[in-house]
């Protein structure tokens, strides 16, 4: 179910590119810049953070829907960059560590509302925070890893939110150690095989 989950996603990031080129120039009208979207996207994921942390009565879709606008607001920054050419070093730093930020924010909501067995989250973050060094690891070696794995961090957060949302939080987090784990091995794997030794 995972990786046919993925599969869709990565079709659907096709299908929908003129859609949200269109998007992207709808926001980028407002005049703001992609740092100011990330921003708001990490606000919302904040957001989500503190609602599942509180544990209230419909936490769980509460904190999914915010969650999923979070995402919203990560794909609009990127598409606001590309449509104005303000693509950056700075703001693709800001945006890999806004990113960051906001997925340790989750998984301790997750963790603090009590939704999943502590152990579990701290798989979780772990792995997830893994996969992400070992591609700014092989970056740095001029290894690119984008796209390389069934368990990149949209997907990893989507899990979250849609699967939380139906009240199956402990299991998205499973599955998210799951897929977090196998991409991984994935991404050590192809970076190996393309080290090429001076």
């Amino acid at each position: 179910m995972v990786f046919w989950g993925y599969l869709v996603l990565n079709n659907l990031r096709d299908t929908l590119k003129p859609a949200l080129e269109k998007m992207g120039k709808g926001f980028a009208s407002t005049g703001l810049s992609p740092n100011f979207w990330t921003a708001v996207g990490l606000g919302f994921a904040i957001l989500s953070a503190i609602v599942y942390g509180m544990g209230i009565e419909f936490g769980l879709i509460i904190g999914g829907v915010l969650l999923l606008v979070s995402g919203f607001f990560d794909i609009v920054d990127g598409q606001v960059a590309r449509v104005t050419g303000k693509t950056s070093k700075k703001g693709s730093y800001i945006d890999s560590m806004f990113d960051k930020i906001a997925e340790v924010a989750i998984f301790f909501g997750i963790l603090v509302g009590g939704y999943a067995e502590p152990y579990i989250v701290f798989l979780a973050i772990t792995l997830s925070l893994l996969v992400s060094y070992a591609r700014a690891k092989s970056d740095i070696i001029n290894v690119k890893l984008q796209g390389i794995g069934i368990g990149e961090r949209a997907e990893r957060l989507l899990v979250i939110a849609i699967i939380g949302i139906i009240g199956f939080m402990e299991y998205a987090v499973i599955i998210v150690v799951i897929i977090a784990g196998i991409t991984l091995i994935q991404r050590m794997i192809v970076t190996t095989k393309n080290i090429k030794e001076d």
